[in-house]
């Protein structure tokens, strides 16, 4: 009897949802967009085995109907081969056809290695991390990213908001940790940069607010 009650323990535990283990919950269940919209007039929204692709022929973002404050938030992303550049939007603010504020910079440009900088979406541009035009700033921003990013392979971000603290991760590695106090709240968006014919792709999107 007592064995049967362990097992019987034993399964109940291994059923539990994941969401009760480290505190965060999905923001895309794998098989619909509930949860998300187009900010815009255009582009196509498809779900594919577990997974949004994002075409189009010109810039778009997909956003969150929720508004965020204070979180941890991750997130993968497979960039398009070619030229392409994308981000995961957050604390962002949405208008008509247009969403802006914080960035965190996908640089499919392989020299430039920007990804994981902070950008300022229709405002600041790159004002934060790293500045452009100040080569100290710039190099700063190369030798802490490194070579986390994987130009043709899926890459998993981590993005930590509490108060005016700000924190990127790419692929595990920190690459930008500041203050800023511009945004206390806003949507999460994704991406689509614009290149015609080009499949931007995301998965595994998930939060934990903190409080």
């Amino acid at each position: 009897m007592k064995t049967r009650a362990f097992l019987a323990a034993l399964v109940a535990l291994s059923t539990l949802p994941a969401i009760a283990e480290d505190g965060f919950t999905p923001l895309f269940d794998g098989k619909t967009m509930t949860g998300w919209k187009n900010a815009y007039d255009w582009g196509k929204i498809e779900v594919k085995d577990g997974e949004i692709h994002l075409t189009g022929e010109k810039k778009f973002f997909v956003i969150t109907e929720k508004t965020y404050s204070d979180f941890v938030f991750e997130g993968d992303i497979l960039l398009p081969e070619g030229k392409a550049n994308s981000g995961f939007m957050f604390r962002a603010h949405v208008e008509p056809n247009k969403v802006f504020g914080y960035q965190a910079e996908v640089d499919g440009d392989a020299n430039r290695k920007w990804s994981g900088g902070l950008y300022d979406e229709g405002r600041r541009m790159w004002f934060i991390s790293p500045i452009k035009g100040n080569k100290e700033s710039e190099d700063a921003f190369r030798a802490r990213a490194g070579d986390a990013f994987k130009r043709n392979d899926w890459n998993t971000y981590r993005i930590t908001c509490q108060g005016k603290k700000l924190k990127i991760e790419v692929n595990g590695v920190v690459t930008t940790d500041v203050e800023d106090a511009m945004d206390a709240s806003g949507v999460i968006a994704i991406q689509h940069h614009g290149e015609k014919g080009a499949t931007y792709k995301f998965r595994n999107l998930r939060i934990k607010e903190l409080k």
